[in-house]
């Protein structure tokens, strides 16, 4: 709720503080006991991987409690440096007339991307504390011209939006906005917490905000475990605010972790991205896609996918399984799509106009890495949406060089990428049908 003018302060501990209280679980002991053993299991292995390199492969692990991913970067958010120019050549895959380069370097946990009016790339960076600025490339080398930080000491500040002249930040328990000076590329005075109180910590502690088309404020907060009951009936929701943080409502529920929504242009409908949950195998659940309308349930704890009980908890809720809403679209299980955004420049080739572009931060457990990539969605005549690769290469041959966070459509009509794992923001560029690309073109 709104609460007047409090000024932020710095947090105060680390990156991954203040846990919530644990949720009413759905275990008994014998279960718990059960799963106690697996994840001692699971974090002897884990030191043992952290021994013995950079990569994590527990495959003697039973199926569903497999781990496959970047070590560091699973247990305390580190990656590793952008890939050489050369190896990105080599590795990355976009459509024919599309082009990749690297617009940005150097930027910590790299998360949400939002464009500024002037052309300026606002980037939040939770693991830092910050949000940083990349100067629009005036200068037309294809890389930003400058990287400024604009805020800092902030609570893992994640999500970003504007809304008449207010810049707005997701922080960990809370949302705050200040005034954007675009011209003098800051914020001006200090921030202006509008919401606090949020469920705050737990297994997904990212808060996105976004100004809708009716000029509401909407915040997703994820589920603070795998699965299980919450007590709080904010988190594994989208809230709804007046822009100046009053009038709280929980919009809708059942979405376990739903990072990254935006509005379709032609129809005005909202869709979310949702995380589906984990421990249950390599191939199920999927995750997610949801077609989001007020007072919707999707499904989370008690049902995944199109109404399937959760083996844990669904028993005893078939009233709720029945009354959830299904996928739009189903990823596969443990690609994690996070940022989505609708393709809405007019310069878009024609294969993209109306989709739109999902960036999925790939699978941790499961025995064989799958996501790692963007994907392009399309709305058939008939409301089926498919999917297609859009930018592949970050995961081969089981080795990882990136991992997708959002994608943010430029006023130059290039398609911009967050990754967290090396600090990056790719360029992808349309650079039209058949055109040739030479040797010291933008990457291809």
């Amino acid at each position: 709720m709104g609460d007047g003018r409090a000024v932020v302060k710095a947090p105060q501990g680390g990156f991954l503080r203040n846990r919530a209280p644990p949720a009413r679980s759905f275990l008994y002991s014998a279960r718990v006991l059960r799963r106690v053993a697996t994840i001692v299991a699971i974090a002897g292995a884990l030191v043992a991987g952290t021994l013995a390199g950079c990569r994590l492969v527990l495959r003697v692990l039973p199926e569903k409690f497999a781990v496959n991913a970047p070590i560091g970067h699973l247990l305390l958010g580190r990656g590793t440096e952008a890939a050489p120019v050369d190896e990105l050549r080599r590795r990355i895959t976009v459509p024919d007339g599309f082009s990749l380069s690297l617009y940005a370097t150097g930027i910590p946990n790299a998360r949400v991307l939002r464009f500024a009016s002037n052309g300026d790339l606002l980037v939040s960076s939770p693991g830092s504390g910050r949000v940083l600025l990349l100067e629009r490339d005036a200068n037309g080398d294809g890389r930003a011209d400058a990287t400024r930080t604009i805020l800092e000491g902030l609570d893992r500040p994640h999500g970003l939006d504007f809304h008449q002249g207010w810049l707005y930040v997701a922080e960990g328990s809370s949302i705050s906005r200040g005034r954007y000076d675009t011209e003098g590329r800051r914020v001006e005075g200090p921030l202006e917490r509008v919401v606090s109180g949020l469920p705050d910590g737990g297994s997904h502690w990212t808060r996105t905000v976004r100004i809708g088309p009716d000029g509401l404020l909407y915040v997703s907060v994820g589920s603070s475990c795998n699965v299980c009951e919450e007590t709080d009936g904010r988190r594994a929701a989208l809230l709804r605010f007046q822009p100046d943080g009053s009038g709280e409502e929980v919009f809708a529920t059942g979405l376990r972790n739903s990072v990254g929504f935006d509005w379709q242009p032609t129809s005005g409908d909202l869709y979310a991205t949702d995380n589906g949950r984990d421990l249950l195998g390599d191939d199920i659940p999927p995750c997610e896609l949801n077609r989001i309308i007020a007072g919707g349930f999707y499904g989370w704890p008690f049902a995944y996918g199109d109404r399937i009980g959760d083996p844990d908890l669904g028993t005893g809720h078939e009233r709720e399984i029945a009354a959830s809403m299904p996928p739009a679209h189903s990823f596969h299980a443990h690609n994690a799509p996070l940022g989505i955004t609708f393709v809405r420049g007019e310069h878009a080739p024609a294969s993209l106009r109306g989709a739109a572009l999902v960036a999925l931060h790939g699978s941790w457990n499961r025995r064989e890495k799958d996501g790692y990539k963007v994907v392009s969605l399309h709305w058939g005549s008939d409301g089926h949406i498919e999917e297609h690769d859009f930018a592949t290469g970050f995961l081969r041959d089981d080795g990882v060089i990136g991992r997708p966070v959002d994608v943010a459509e430029g006023p130059d009509g290039a398609f911009y990428v967050s990754d967290d794992f090396t600090g990056s923001v790719y360029r992808v560029a349309w650079l039209g049908s058949g055109a040739e690309r030479a040797e010291t073109s933008p990457l291809h």
